[in-house]
């Protein structure tokens, strides 16, 4: 190598300028530092950050941009992270797995992600006995409640820039695929029991496509069954760690499952990994009425004793603040405990007096 260098160096005194310009371009390339190739084990230079930092085409996952000992050195926080080498994984109707990818979730969950999921812990526990209890009367895996975890954190007014909405993120055809009602008056998506209802049948459809398989179900959840059954096709293989290997399938359904599986290693023992001093809210309960006629929601709130941001909080599928028109069997939830003091107080208001004409602004767009 020295020898070139130095053949280079005198040559640059006897070429004509044209070709001296070429020669230093050879010289500035040869002693330009190395850097070596990076394998999945390897530092990278890029700054660790959930955003997206590269283009979508190039397909590739933050796990692999990103190692755990990055995570380590930009925790946020003082708790030590949990190592993961002897971990005995919980019981689970679905099978967890720790690998590379699921690990780099766990670790990131535990540091740049601890505060959001602080907050999705906090959600589930107002709907997770209810989600559970409607998989286990259909007879699947109760765990599949982690899948509402990591589409929106249990927020029922969760949009997505696709137009995905609700807790388990529905596009407006799939949620009447499924029954859901969506229309200018009520968006059933954001409805906590009917669209965990829908979302179950919906799982247990594509269960039955994938053969029994969760892993691809959650994948054809988020990128649609067709798409990951073109990927089988592709790859000729059904492994799901098999598939995303290749480029087919985007990023983020290449890491969909193992976000999921992270997200209920920790859900399912959240002090083991950092999370001890989560607030978590009550589990949601309420009373169920008819409302024979459109009804103010400030009415109800006044004649059920509670705030009428209540009423909205167990309504979210109201899209504006009376129940809707035409729908003499809509089914109203109030406060539990408040249905006979509703109920007795309801039926001393005239009909003409529940519902005071107001202007609405609609944004809804028909599909």
């Amino acid at each position: 190598m020295n020898h070139i260098l130095l053949l280079i160096v005198l040559l640059l005194f006897a070429l004509p300028a044209s070709a001296t310009e070429s020669a230093q371009s050879l010289l500035a390339e040869l002693t330009r530092p190395t850097t070596p190739l990076l394998g999945h084990s390897g530092q990278v230079a890029l700054v660790p950050s959930y955003e997206p930092l590269i283009e979508e085409d190039q397909q590739t996952a933050l796990s692999d941009l990103f190692t755990l000992e990055d995570l380590r050195g930009k925790s946020n926080s003082n708790t030590e992270l949990a190592l993961l080498d002897d971990v005995d994984l919980p019981s689970s109707g679905i099978p967890l797995t720790l690998n590379s990818k699921v690990e780099y979730f766990i670790h990131y969950f535990q540091s740049r992600g601890k505060s959001d999921f602080s907050r999705w812990l906090s959600r589930s526990s107002r709907y997770i006995p209810m989600m559970k209890e409607v998989f286990k009367r259909k007879g699947m895996p109760e765990d599949l409640v982690y899948v509402a975890m990591i589409e929106s954190g249990f927020r029922m007014h969760a949009h997505s820039f696709a137009k995905a909405v609700g807790p388990w993120q529905f596009m407006s055809g799939t949620g009447r695929n499924y029954s859901l009602r969506i229309d200018q008056w009520i968006d059933e998506r954001k409805e906590p029991l009917k669209a965990t209802m829908a979302a179950a049948l919906y799982l247990k459809e594509l269960s039955g496509i994938f053969n029994g398989d969760w892993y691809l179900a959650a994948a054809g959840y988020n990128a649609g069954e067709n798409k990951i059954l073109r990927a089988i096709d592709r790859y000729n293989t059904s492994d799901f760690w098999e598939l995303s290997r290749g480029s087919y399938l985007k990023r983020e359904t290449k890491e969909y499952v193992p976000k999921l599986l992270a997200a209920a290693i920790i859900a399912k023992d959240p002090a083991h990994y950092g999370f001890s001093d989560v607030t978590y809210l009550p589990p949601i309960e309420f009373d169920t009425v008819k409302i024979p006629t459109r009804t103010d929601l400030e009415l109800v709130a006044k004649l059920a004793g509670t705030s009428y941001e209540n009423i909205r909080e167990l309504n979210p599928d109201l899209r504006h603040g009376c129940t809707p028109p035409n729908y003499p069997d809509f089914r109203l939830k109030i406060p539990k405990g408040t249905r006979e003091r509703f109920a007795a107080e309801y039926a001393k208001i005239p009909e003409d007096q529940r519902f005071t004409d107001k202007e609405f602004y609609f944004s809804y767009h028909a599909r």
